[in-house]
């Protein structure tokens, strides 16, 4: 019988497809004496009872779902874990009240940007970029945002269109207008983006 800790961790993984022993602690063990300890056990009994699968040949082991979504050897893990970080560093400022992995409101071949969520009361689709991507590349994924723009399927998930933010090292001379979007290398630079004075292009979400 699975107690509510357990259906929570065995959601996470489902969210983020991917969640190493550190980042299951920080989302569901940090409230324990002893979290290290407590996260070991708990997650061993999850994999003895075939409940989520573990990858031992990582340190710190990599949990998935059960069944796995993605193979355990993917190229795509350390970008599944970068979202989980950026998730689990917004939660250290306020939990988002919704957020969506791997987002694709279009058709296949329409705009897919790595999360959609709604934060501090703002709707952003997020781009967590670990590769560098050249200007013709930046420029089409701004065409692609265009296209969704004009679809009007965003109007079923937030009332205004939502602040493309994109999470890199490497600034791009790509100009968004009419689309409102910033770079930040992390979660702390968002902050100058929603003083009041600065705030107009980011839509409140609700």
């Amino acid at each position: 019988m699975m107690n509510n800790r357990d259906k929570a961790i065995t959601e996470s993984l489902k969210k983020f497809r991917v969640l190493n022993r550190d980042q299951l602690i920080k989302l569901h063990f940090l409230q324990n004496k002893t979290p290290h300890v407590v996260a070991n056990r708990v997650l061993k009994r999850l994999v003895d009872n075939n409940q989520i699968e573990v990858d031992k040949t990582t340190r710190p082991y990599n949990y998935f779902p059960s069944p796995c979504s993605i193979k355990k050897d993917s190229t795509k893990i350390p970008h599944f874990r970068a979202i989980a970080d950026f998730y689990i560093t917004l939660c250290a400022y306020e939990t988002p009240t919704l957020f969506e992995v791997e987002f694709k409101p279009l058709a296949k071949g329409g705009i897919e940007p790595d999360v959609f969520m709604k934060w501090k009361g703002f709707a952003f689709c997020v781009e967590v970029q670990r590769s560098i991507y050249s200007k013709k590349q930046m420029e089409n994924k701004k065409k692609l945002y265009m296209d969704y723009k004009d679809s009007d399927e965003w109007k079923r998930h937030s009332k205004r269109f939502p602040a493309i933010w994109i999470i890199t090292d490497k600034y791009y001379d790509v100009d968004f207008k009419p689309l409102y979007a910033v770079q930040t290398k992390d979660v702390d630079g968002i902050f100058k983006y929603l003083t009041p004075q600065r705030s107009v292009g980011i839509s409140k979400a609700l």
